[in-house]
């Protein structure tokens, strides 16, 4: 029987102990296993960093910034068969050749779960070190979409606060006229029509891809830019509507639905896969934010602070009981590209990172979620430079052009020393910046020229795992 093997399991690794090999008793209770989540907001770059965190941990030499990297105490890392076979392996190789081959592109972006592992062997460190033997600690990176982690806000809302939410965000942009227009012409209490419901939401997920494409972060729900297996079925074909209806109504139905999508695909997720996760990763592209305007400086703070408030089980009871009374230890929230930036405005991309979560943040530190805001670029693509133009030196960037392949010298704009200088006109509504120009360009990965040891060019990458992962392998 299943517990008598492991008894025997368990005589046999006694029994390797008095030989002298201490430390292959039992992976269950000598190789611990640390979750960590990683996902990204719209365009963030979420499958670079995973690539280059990993790169870079089993090739340590620039991540210098970590503790047991700079300890030595790291003896070997190497990837293993991800734990779970029913989740895809994070395609990590395929990843790797894209950004290090001949000619070198940013990968695919992923469009569903999947799951890495990663092993070390530890050295243990201070006064008994010599005393003790190696052991294995196992890093699980369990990757998912962003517009997946957007959802979770959805589950402390009824239909009709998101439908008026979403409806006055889509009343100030122009972008989404037509189907603010189709929705507002719809008699939601006329009798359901399925036609109807389908034409509709066909027309409400274009906004949500145009709204994606633009960088803006408000996206839910997020199955219906990745719908997979779902796709047409009744949970994703619902749309905000205005009002009420008796029963039978188009408006009655959106709003079954919408629960019905909170239920059956929302919470099933949280609950089989976030609920398990130790520590999470959250990128965001700032930069490109802060150049579509305020009002999405304005939606990112707002969608951190709500991520945030809810990553926060203690204080939000429905999410306690999805996740069984687990609380995620720490939460990096990464501003994205900082190697768009010269190195001298980095600290001015982190400070506006944290103006942004800072009052949700500070309770959470409070509740005892332990979190952080850095600036970072996972894959740095550019060198810096200084120019003179009209007689004044510019810090500028140097890459390759995305679009043309052609070197180009680049200077986005001075970012504040002051963070409130965007945040404050973005959550007052200003409807542009005032006597500046923030600009963003697309660069393509450079070619690599790699010392041996040596991982990825990264920003800060280091500092990021130390904050994760330095106090679980030391």
């Amino acid at each position: 029987m299943v517990i008598g093997r492991l008894a025997d399991g368990a005589l046999r690794g006694v029994d390797r102990v008095t030989t002298g090999v201490t430390d292959t008793i039992s992976e269950t209770f000598f190789e611990p296993t640390l979750r960590l989540g990683v996902t990204g907001l719209s365009q963030a770059g979420k499958t670079v960093f995973i690539t280059s965190l990993v790169a870079n941990l089993l090739d340590r030499g620039r991540m210098g910034r970590m503790g047991a990297v700079a300890g030595g105490h790291i003896e070997a890392a190497f990837l293993q068969p991800q734990p779970d076979d029913t989740l895809p392996r994070f395609e990590y190789e395929r990843h790797l050749a894209a950004l290090t081959g001949p000619d070198p592109h940013w990968p695919d972006s992923t469009r569903h779960i999947s799951q890495l592992r990663l092993s070390f062997r530890i050295r243990p460190g201070g006064m008994l070190a010599g005393m003790r033997s190696a052991r294995v600690r196992h890093i699980d990176i369990i990757d998912y979409p962003g517009e997946w982690l957007l959802d979770l806000v959805l589950l402390d809302k009824s239909y009709a606060q998101w439908s008026a939410e979403v409806l006055a965000r889509m009343e100030k942009r122009d972008f989404a006229a037509d189907v603010l227009a189709q929705l507002r012409a719809t008699d939601a209490t006329a009798p359901h029509d399925e036609a109807t419901a389908q034409r509709l939401t066909e027309a409400f997920t274009r906004y949500l891809q145009q709204a994606r494409a633009l960088g803006l972060p408000d996206i839910t729900p997020g199955r219906f830019l990745l719908p997979g297996e779902l796709a047409g079925s009744p949970v994703l074909t619902f749309v905000p509507l205005a009002g009420a209806g008796g029963r039978g109504a188009l408006v009655r139905e959106m709003a079954r639905r919408f629960d019905a999508y909170k239920a059956q695909v929302i919470r099933p997720f949280f609950r089989d896969h976030f609920a398990r996760i130790d520590r999470q990763v959250v990128l965001a592209d700032v930069l490109g934010a802060i150049h579509a305007g305020p009002e999405a400086v304005d939606r990112l703070g707002q969608t951190l602070t709500e991520l945030l408030s809810a990553f926060r089980p203690g204080r939000n009871a429905w999410l306690a009981r999805l996740l069984g009374g687990r609380r995620v230890e720490r939460i990096l929230f990464a501003a994205t590209k900082a190697d768009h930036l010269h190195h001298s405005q980095h600290a001015r991309l982190t400070a506006i990172m944290a103006a942004l979560l800072r009052q949700s943040r500070d309770r959470a530190d409070f509740a005892g979620a332990r979190t952080q805001a850095l600036a970072l670029a996972a894959l740095r693509a550019t060198i810096e430079e200084t120019h003179d133009r009209d007689g004044q030196s510019l810090d500028c960037v140097r890459g390759r052009l995305l679009d043309t392949g052609r070197q180009a010298a680049f200077y986005a704009g001075e970012l504040p020393d002051d963070p409130m200088q965007l945040v404050g006109p973005a959550r007052a509504g200003a409807a542009h910046w005032l006597d500046v120009d923030y600009q963003i360009m697309r660069f393509a990965p450079a070619p690599l020229t790699r010392a041996p040891g040596d991982g990825l060019p990264h920003i800060r990458l280091d500092a990021a795992a130390e904050f994760l992962l330095g106090d679980v392998l030391r």
